[in-house]
């Protein structure tokens, strides 16, 4: 009995060294994978990190120009009103001294040739104040639009580089 004792005791130190081989072999196996995949899990992620920060980068960027867009485009209606308020104080007051002129005439004849210059001095004011109002709308559209243009261009840029 102490014979087949032994050799179940010798099965079993067999079994426990061939259980700790294959151990061994599947750590010797497995450990480059898990490497692999954790270093790719790493890479993974800095990347996934880099492109959010570009990202916020580029959004950060994209509000700025949208906020320098509003002002520039508050500034030009500020400044066309400004325009609009200072001809109509102008106009207000040459339309009263044209009234005060008229009401001194002596003859119809000289209402009519004071009445023609006044329209006519009126209507070339209206239209080169016109002109300098669209003049300063498109500067100010020029300058809104820049900021949103840049961007614009810079998303472009990117997206080609990318391809």
């Amino acid at each position: 009995m102490a014979a087949e004792h032994k050799t179940s005791s010798d099965h079993a130190k067999t079994n426990a060294d061939n259980v700790k081989s294959a151990a061994d072999k599947a750590r010797t196996t497995m450990e480059p994978f898990a490497t692999a995949g954790a270093k790719a899990f790493r890479e993974s992620m800095e990347k996934s990190m880099a492109a959010m920060s570009e990202i916020n980068a580029h959004s950060k960027k994209n509000l700025d120009a949208v906020v320098a867009s509003a002002t520039a485009a508050a500034k030009g209606a500020e400044t066309v009103g400004a325009r609009a308020v200072a001809y109509s104080k102008k106009s207000m007051e040459e339309q009263i001294a044209a009234a005060k002129t008229l009401a001194g005439a002596k003859s119809f004849q000289e209402v009519f040739e004071l009445q023609t210059a006044y329209a006519k001095k009126a209507f070339e004011g209206y239209v080169a104040e016109a002109g300098v109002i669209a003049e300063t709308v498109a500067a100010s559209m020029k300058e809104s639009f820049s900021p949103l243009n840049e961007r614009v261009t810079a998303l472009v840029e990117r997206a080609q580089t990318t391809r």
